[in-house]
């Protein structure tokens, strides 16, 4: 999967705050992402966050997922 610094990704299930909605911060074997509610921090291995990704989006643009 395709995913970039500063992409927004939109996950299956929500953070306890109740925001579902993150902003990518760093990309490797670990992703950083911040939710954009609360704006916490969170750093997850590449294969869950992948897994929990509904919909991806770059610049404005939906990106199709595979």
């Amino acid at each position: 999967m395709d995913v970039r610094v500063g992409d927004n990704i939109v996950t299956k299930k929500p953070h306890p705050c109740g925001g579902s909605s993150f902003l990518v911060l760093r990309v490797g074997m670990d992703f950083k992402i911040r939710c954009d509610k609360c704006r916490h921090e969170i750093m997850l291995p590449r294969g869950k966050i992948e897994k929990r990704i509904k919909k991806l989006t770059r610049a404005g643009e939906d990106i199709p997922l595979r």
